[in-house]
């Protein structure tokens, strides 16, 4: 009966949606014909490549969502993999002419971004040109744009140049409020994810890693920006403290920060005069998706591509069996992993992680399937994105190889547990409760009527049972990063304690073993498994937008509740939906040690 409640409003919202869904499915799939007819055949001689960066980038690509077709964009989200490797095939195919950057401001971490355009950059050692238009270009966006030959923006556009930060949310106040106290039980003094519920500020270590990550992540965006537009870091640095983003298009050309303003129109013939065609004819255009039908032999042996995004769960929170945030579910990952390990074909594998970690029981799980794969004669190589912190770096860390971006959030090797308790609420509501035991904890954790919090908090003697518990992790945590990295344990509490670090950092600790993406990770774990020819294997194979609609055992993929939640919430989703999880996640937890929330 704990879970009635909740369970009577999963089914409801579920009815509401498959009814929307129902009459919405023949609309999709007049959609999805009419962009399949107009799709490219192939890629035509004298083309230019079409990088559009709007919607969010996600590691790999997927189809459109409903509310992706509401608002316009049918194509779905853009995946970063397509990207690199449309990018790659494009400096080597004698189709492609050039490149064109489209900025519509595109959702993304630092390290993504940093690995786009690094592959840009190396695009150009072609000889090959780059050029990069914006209805408006947000940081991340401009710090891609930059690397292009000329960079043009709408006369009415925006760059926004103001440097970096990060938010952390406390809800301490708002809890208590309602009557919701936490009991926070931790191991490592940066280990300080608690401080969102029980503080009302950050600790001193806390701002101090803080700091160093988006000082670090600004620094890469001015250094490059700095060589590529010729413009001095002193300079840039001016101008962010100068909120140059209101200042106005024309400035910007003053500023060096673009080369024209151009309007759509204006911009097409740009890219005519470049590929050497008058004005009436038409741009030969090849997408990132056109790319995928080129040079894709699978001769040789295949390296599986593993990807492991998101919230590190032991099961999908019932509620949010139709929301659209990613997890990273223990069983199913380990089931993936055994089957990898089975298969005669795959002869190594790369895990990708961009995860901020979770579940301490279903990062351990994960770290043992690792272990089956390397017992199994398959090295493992990893290739850290965007974040591998805590839970994420606990599954990266007994990997024959490790790589990280410069910028990638790694390290917070620490564990906690914070215990929401509704005693004061149900107090508030008039809801009294009796019990019968047999023995005296017997009722120790007892949920309350929607099974979101305890009835009460831990006794002094339970609260001391469960911090051991806690230090039990902790110390299993270390002895697998020891085990994995050759660290003494010494050496490991040095760097534990929940501390961040960028990736540049973590290589000089020994953290990880060289900084670079994708593409130079499936290279080592061909070199591991003495590859002479190799292909790359995408896994799990995406889910169709019909799939995700109708597969609801699939749920690292949802639909519009989600998205409408969000659009609600606004910064206030992380932290809500992280009470929201804890019971999927377990009593201890492997997470970043905060809830970052920044600007594109």
């Amino acid at each position: 009966m704990k879970h009635f409640l909740r369970d009577v409003f999963v089914v409801i919202v579920g009815l509401v949606i498959f009814s929307a869904v129902a009459t919405c499915i023949g609309l999709m799939g007049i959609v999805g014909t009419m962009a399949s007819s107009g799709s490219s055949a192939g890629v035509q001689d004298g083309s230019v490549l079409v990088l559009n960066l709007q919607g969010t980038l996600q590691e790999q690509a997927s189809d459109a969502t409903p509310m992706d077709m509401i608002q316009g964009n049918g194509e779905g989200n853009p995946g970063l993999t397509d990207m690199l490797s449309a990018i790659q095939k494009a400096k080597s195919s004698d189709k492609i002419k050039g490149l064109y950057i489209e900025s519509n401001d595109m959702g993304m971490d630092m390290s993504q971004a940093q690995e786009l355009r690094d592959a840009i950059v190396d695009f150009k050692k072609s000889g090959k040109w780059v050029i990069a238009y914006g209805k408006q270009y947000g940081t991340l966006a401009y710090y891609i744009a930059s690397s292009a030959d000329k960079v043009y923006l709408n006369p009415m556009g925006m760059i926004e140049w103001q440097g970096l930060g990060t938010t952390p949310i406390f809800l301490k106040d708002l809890y208590n409020k309602f009557g919701i106290k936490f009991q926070v039980f931790k191991c490592g003094k940066y280990k300080s994810a608690t401080e969102t519920y029980t503080e009302d500020k950050m600790s001193g270590p806390s701002r101090e890693q803080a700091q160093r990550y988006v000082s670090y992540e600004w620094n890469t965006i001015v250094d490059a920006v700095s060589k590529s537009r010729k413009v001095s870091a002193r300079d840039l640095n001016t101008y962010a403290d100068n909120l140059i983003t209101f200042d106005g298009a024309k400035l910007y050309e003053k500023y060096k920060l673009v080369d024209g303003l151009l309007y759509n129109d204006e911009i097409k013939n740009v890219i005519k005069k470049k590929l050497g065609i008058d004005k009436d004819t038409d741009i030969p255009q090849a997408t990132v998706a056109d790319m995928q039908t080129i040079d894709n032999s699978t001769e040789g042996d295949k390296v599986a591509v593993y990807y492991a995004s998101g919230t590190i769960v032991d099961e999908v929170p019932q509620q949010n069996a139709f929301m659209q945030q990613q997890y990273i579910v223990g069983d199913d990952v380990c089931k993936d992993l055994n089957d990898l390990a089975k298969d005669d074909k795959v002869k190594a594998v790369v895990l990708r992680v961009n995860s901020p970690g979770g579940s301490g029981y279903s990062s351990e799980q994960i770290w043992h399937a690792v272990e089956m794969l390397k017992k199994a004669g398959k090295p493992v190589v990893v290739s850290m994105s965007g974040y591998a912190a805590s839970g994420g770096y606990y599954i990266s860390s007994g990997a024959n190889y490790i790589f990280a971006e410069p910028t990638t959030i790694t390290g917070s090797i620490g564990i906690f547990g914070a215990i929401p308790t509704s005693a004061e609420l149900q107090k508030k509501l008039g809801i009294k409760y009796d019990a019968v035991v047999t023995n005296k904890n017997a009722t120790a954790g007892t949920p309350d009527l929607m099974g979101l919090a305890m009835l009460s908090p831990f006794t002094a003697e339970q609260s001391q049972k469960l911090q051991t518990y806690i230090d039990q992790g902790y110390m299993l945590f270390k002895s697998r990063v020891a085990q994995g990295r050759k660290l003494s344990m010494a050496a490991v509490e040095e760097r534990a304690q929940g501390h961040v670090f960028v990736g540049a950092d973590a290589l000089k600790l020994k953290l990880v073993d060289e900084l670079g993406g994708l593409d130079k990770a499936v290279a080592k774990a061909a070199q591991l498994a003495k590859l002479k020819k190799y292909y790359a294997q995408d896994y799990p194979a995406p889910k169709s937008f019909i799939e995700q609609l109708m597969d609801q055992t699939d749920k690292s993929k949802g639909t519009l509740l989600d998205e409408k939640l969000q659009s609600i919430l606004g910064i206030y989703y992380a932290p809500f939906m992280l009470l929201q999880n804890v019971e999927a996640m377990g009593p201890v937890q492997a997470r970043l040690p905060y809830i970052i929330t920044k600007k594109k």
